[in-house]
């Protein structure tokens, strides 16, 4: 009972502060101008934007399945991608029960008994393998972009790049030694993962009419995709919203534009999340492959 209450507290927590974000965002800016940009958008740019999206949780799943095969849980990639997909929806739409990850982890852990200690680690390096690739890039961008805010840091974003490739490396050396087989094809895994999604994210800007500042645009998403993992809201409501505020803030973007960018990249996130309800009513069998 008591793990149970400290659940919902937890998720009831989440909510205030996923609420109490979106709340600070439009006392900011105007709410109306928003969902105007939104309403107006192309929907043949939108279409295309959700097919990288939907590409780039693909080739996610594919990342992880690397992981599962390395620790002995062999799944096809069909029965993989199947619990992915129902990880998602946990994550976005059962904020109070059991989330995404710790679901995949459980039936993994139940179905081919590999350890409960490698199932997490696999868990745990396919998450921090996509955040390296989202500061990588957006570093990248960041060099790339004459933003007068941004070019002030050169010379620290030139270090970051390779140090933070070589501090994961040593990290997976030290403390996930037998991970190390699949370290350089989760890099590339994940080098794709990101890039489709900076592609969905370029398509946004075509579908809502914004052909200026697209490489800060696109920064502000990669930092914002990096602050949402943070588990302080609910599917990273609210803290991506406010990176994006702050970031146009800091930048010198249309607030409006980013916060619409935000909003439309979130219900994609939830259109495609939600055919995972399809798996959580009848469960996904697990095939395994030799």
């Amino acid at each position: 009972m008591t793990e149970k209450l400290r659940k919902k507290g937890i998720t009831a927590l989440k909510i205030v502060i996923s609420a109490a974000l979106i709340y600070f965002i439009f006392t900011k800016i105007d709410f109306k101008d928003v969902w105007e940009t939104i309403k107006k958008s192309d929907p043949f740019f939108l279409f295309l934007a959700l097919l990288f999206f939907v590409l780039s949780k693909v080739i996610a799943a594919f990342r992880l399945n690397e992981y599962f095969h390395l620790i002995g849980a062999r799944l096809s990639q069909r029965s993989n991608l199947k619990l992915y997909l129902l990880g998602m929806f946990y994550n976005l739409f059962l904020p109070g029960g059991i989330g995404g990850d710790a679901y995949k982890g459980f039936v993994v852990q139940k179905e081919y008994q590999p350890g409960t200690k490698k199932v997490v680690s696999s868990l745990l390096l396919d998450r921090l393998s996509g955040m390296l690739l989202l500061f990588i890039y957006a570093c990248a961008l960041a060099l790339w972009s004459n933003n007068g805010f941004l070019q002030q840091f050169s010379w620290l974003l030139w270090l970051a790049i390779p140090l933070s490739l070589l501090v994961f490396w040593f990290m997976n050396k030290k403390f996930f030694p037998t991970t190390l087989p699949v370290f350089w094809k989760s890099f590339g895994y994940s080098a794709l993962v990101q890039l489709a999604q900076l592609v969905c994210v370029i398509f946004i800007l075509k579908a809502l009419t914004i052909s200026t500042d697209t490489i800060e645009y696109l920064f502000v998403f990669l930092v914002s995709s990096i602050v949402s993992v943070i588990p302080l809201t609910i599917g990273g409501i609210g803290s991506r919203e406010v990176t994006f505020l702050y970031g146009a803030e800091w930048l010198g973007l249309n607030e409006g534009v980013s916060i619409s960018i935000s909003f439309t990249f979130f219900l994609i996130t939830a259109l495609t999340s939600f055919f995972g309800i399809l798996y959580h009513f009848k469960k996904p069998v697990l095939d395994t492959v030799d």
